[in-house]
């Protein structure tokens, strides 16, 4: 591998005190970065109407969020004009590298976290005279949401990056169906094997649960799982209609939802009307360790979504050898095949709700650990050596 690179990731999501999950993938790419070379986080967070004069610097300590990154989170003022605006952005971008510079942090390459961090990268990386790359995240290339304005900047950015490495084959395709070219390496996103495994034998098992499950009677009845935010793209109303029909034939099944958002409330008063109360449960937002704890107690996790990139969620639940049954949208075909889960059509509850009869029908058709080892191609030392050997070679 030779010596240490020293690589600063400019972030336009990260985890912050308000938004503990944002951009919590970038984070992972960090960390398995972190195996192979030194790394240093700029979140640049965007305007802030706290801020008092043009920009403000903050590092960020807290351990939850960082997971240990060196991490600075720039803010700036928004200005009147859109052009002073951007100033002052990249402005905190550069006074952020600064305070890295003097201590003792001089980047070797800019790895930049979505198109719409590529300005304050780019800028650094010339200022700097290092090279750029950059991983996308973003959905909405392939759900064609970006206004002509973004259309222009990500053109402008993936052609000054040496490399682009979107987390999915489906997300090229929505870059280049804009018709932006670049030089794409599709990198994934990552998954943690030391949090999300499969049952051990007991007494490792009972070592390695240190978070416990919230107290409940013991359930036989089969465990369905969802995790994510309840937010209209999930498509949670879908899976909850799709469970009302499956009610009408059988009762044997619960299911878990672990996160929030705003179709909380919604989804909370469309369990009461479909009669699903007693076989229904919030858990809000919980954190990673207790998300693998549901996983290695469910039979299935259920992803209704009617978008999606390349969820974590799902490299989580094959790393726990937990089957999915999920939407066959974006880049989740990439993932879920037949030998990992069951896709069905999105906004169908029909079909949904067959193809959760199917999987109860059958729980144990899918091997868990057989799923839990395809995981591997995800973990932190194999996507964190791929991103390093992107950057040897664009440093040639």
């Amino acid at each position: 591998m030779g010596e240490r690179l020293r690589v600063l990731f400019v972030t336009a999501w990260f985890p912050n005190s308000r938004s503990p999950m944002e951009g919590v993938f970038v984070r992972e790419h960090a960390r398995a970065v972190q195996i192979y070379d030194d790394v240093a986080v700029l979140h640049v967070a965007g305007h802030d109407p706290t801020v008092k004069g043009l920009f403000r610097l903050e590092e960020e300590h807290n351990a939850s969020l960082t997971a240990g990154l060196p991490t600075i989170r720039s803010s700036h003022h928004r200005l009147p004009f859109p052009g002073l605006s951007a100033a002052t952005y990249g402005a905190g971008a550069m006074a952020a590298v600064r305070r890295l510079e003097q201590r003792g942090f001089r980047p070797d390459i800019v790895h930049a976290h979505v198109y719409s961090a590529g300005r304050p990268a780019a800028l650094i990386a010339g200022w700097r005279h290092l090279p750029l790359v950059l991983t996308e995240h973003s959905s909405a290339f392939p759900r064609r949401l970006l206004t002509a304005r973004q259309v222009r900047l990500a053109r402008q950015i993936m052609a000054r990056a040496a490399r682009v490495m979107p987390v999915s084959q489906a997300l090229q395709r929505g870059i280049e169906d804009y018709g932006i070219r670049a030089t794409f390496q599709v990198i994934p996103n990552v998954v943690d094997l030391a949090v999300f495994h499969p049952t051990v034998g007991d007494q490792e098992a009972s070592a390695m649960e240190t978070t416990p499950m919230p107290e409940a009677a013991p359930d036989t009845r089969h465990c369905l799982l969802f995790v994510g935010g309840l937010t209209p793209i999930k498509g949670t109303p879908d899976l909850l209609a799709a469970l009302a029909t499956l009610n009408q034939t059988r009762r044997d099944w619960r299911l878990e939802v672990v996160g929030d958002g705003a179709q909380r409330a919604e989804c909370a008063a469309l369990v009461a009307r479909l009669d699903l109360s007693d076989q229904v449960r919030f858990h809000g937002f919980q954190p990673k360790s207790v998300v693998a704890t549901f996983m290695r107690q469910a039979d299935f996790l259920v992803l209704p979504s009617l978008w999606e990139n390349s969820p974590c969620v799902i490299i989580e639940a094959m790393a726990s050898g937990l089957p999915v049954i999920a939407s066959r949208v974006g880049g989740i075909p990439e993932l879920v095949t037949e030998d990992t889960g069951i896709l069905t059509p999105p906004g169908d509850p029909a079909l949904l709700a067959a193809a959760l009869a199917q999987a109860l029908q059958q729980p144990d058709r899918f091997e868990r650990r057989r799923l839990a080892s395809k995981a591997r191609r995800y973990e932190p030392a194999v996507v964190g050596r791929d991103i390093d050997a992107v950057y040897r070679e664009v440093l040639k």
